[in-house]
C-alpha cells in the first residue's frame, strides 16, 4: 500500500505547506524554546562560577571532580573554543574531552596519572585564552558585583546556547511531532506503552503505541545485530495476528540542504529491517519542514512512503 510516495503530482504542493507549517512553528516557539534553554543555561553557568571561584580556581583537581563543566569553560574563552579544537590545542585525548563533556567523568579505562597530566594541559589552555572582557575581575582587584557576574554568566550562557541552537530546536520539533502523533492515536482510543516497559515490538498489543523503541535487525552479510532506534511504533487496531507494527522515522528540517546530505539514513534502516524480517516489515517517514522532490523521490525510489504532519490524517490510510 502506497500513500504519497506514488503522487508526485502532489508533491510540489505539499512541499510548500511543509515550510510553511515548519516557519510557522519556529516563528512562534522557537524564541521561546531557546530563551528557556538560556535561562538554564545561565544558572549552570552560575554554578561552574561558583565551583571555580568565579573562575579563578581552575586546578586540575577542580576539574577532576567536576569533568562537565569544561563544555562551559570553553566558552569563556576569547575566543570560545570549539571541542575539537581544544583537543588539539591541548594536544589530548578527545575521548577524555568527550567524557568529561558528555559523561561528568574521566574515562573509566584511562590511568589517573595519564588522565591528570591531560587536564593539567587542558587547564593551562583555558586559563590563558579565558576572555578577560566579559571576566573582568580576572584582571582587577576590585570587588565583583553580582549584577557583573550575573552579565557574565548570561554572556557564556548564549554562548553555548549558540554553539548547540540546532539540537535545541531539532529535540523541541522532535517533541512537538511526537506529541501529534500522540494526540491522534489518543483520540482513536490506541493505548501507549511507556518506554522502558521491557516490551519488544513484535509483542505490542493490539490498539497500541510507543516510542523510541529500539528494533534488533541483522547487518546485509553480517551476522552482528544493531539496534535500530524507532521513533514511533504502532501496533495496529486492525492487525491480524502475526502482523509487525507500523514503524514510523519523525523528521523535521529547517532547511533543504542537510536533509539531502542524510538521506540514505532511513534507505539503511529499511535495507537492516527488510533484511531482518522481511518485506512485510512496514516502515514510513512523518515529515515536517523542508523536503523537497529529490529527497522525495530519492525515498520512493527506495520504497520508503510517508505522511506529512500538515496532513497527519494521512495516518489512516496506513490501516490505523
Amino acid at each position: 500500500m502506497t500513500v504519497n510516495a506514488n503522487k508526485p503530482e502532489r508533491w510540489k504542493q505539499d512541499i510548500a505547506q511543509s515550510v510553511d507549517f515548519y516557519n510557522d512553528w519556529f516563528m512562534r516557539f522557537a524564541p521561546t524554546t531557546y530563551r528557556e534553554t538560556r535561562k538554564q543555561t545561565t544558572e549552570q553557568v552560575l554554578s561552574a562560577f561558583k565551583i571555580t571561584d568565579n573562575l579563578r580556581d581552575l586546578s586540575s583537581q577542580t576539574l577532576i571532580q567536576n569533568p562537565s563543566i569544561l563544555q562551559i569553560l570553553r566558552m569563556a574563552t576569547a575566543p570560545p573554543i570549539a571541542r575539537d579544537r581544544l583537543i588539539g590545542l591541548a594536544s589530548v585525548s578527545a575521548n577524555l574531552v568527550k567524557n568529561m563533556e558528555q559523561n561528568n567523568r574521566l574515562p573509566p579505562r584511562m590511568g589517573k596519572t595519564e588522565s591528570s597530566a591531560q587536564i593539567v594541559k587542558i587547564g593551562r589552555i583555558i586559563r590563558r585564552l579565558l576572555d578577560i572582557d566579559i571576566l573582568p575581575w580576572l584582571s582587577s582587584n576590585d570587588a565583583i558585583k553580582k549584577e557583573t557576574i550575573f552579565r557574565s554568566a548570561t554572556v557564556i550562557a548564549d554562548r553555548l546556547c549558540g554553539s548547540v541552537s540546532d539540537p535545541i530546536i531539532r529535540n523541541a520539533q522532535e517533541k512537538r511531532q511526537l506529541s501529534a502523533i500522540a494526540a491522534w492515536l489518543d483520540a482513536r482510543g490506541y493505548t501507549k506503552i511507556e518506554a522502558g516497559s521491557g516490551m519488544t515490538f513484535e509483542a505490542m498489543p493490539i490498539g497500541s503505541y510507543s516510542f523510541r523503541m529500539n528494533v534488533p535487525a541483522q547487518q546485509d552479510g553480517r551476522k552482528r545485530n544493531v539496534n535500530i532506534p524507532i521513533d514511533a511504533v504502532i501496533m495496529s487496531k486492525t492487525a491480524n495476528k502475526g502482523d509487525f507494527p507500523l514503524l514510523i522515522e519523525a523528521k523535521s528540517a529547517g532547511d533543504f540542504t542537510n536533509t539531502n546530505k542524510r538521506r540514505k539514513e532511513e534507505a539503511t534502516k529499511v535495507n537492516q529491517l527488510k533484511y531482518t524480517y522481511g518485506d512485510n516489515i512496514r516502515f514510513i517517514l512523518f515529515l515536517c519542514g523542508y523536503f523537497d522532490s529529490g529527497y522525495l523521490g530519492y525515498e520512493a525510489a527506495e520504497g520508503i512512503d510517508w505522511v506529512w504532519e500538515h496532513r497527519i490524517d494521512d495516518l489512516a490510510a496506513f490501516r490505523l
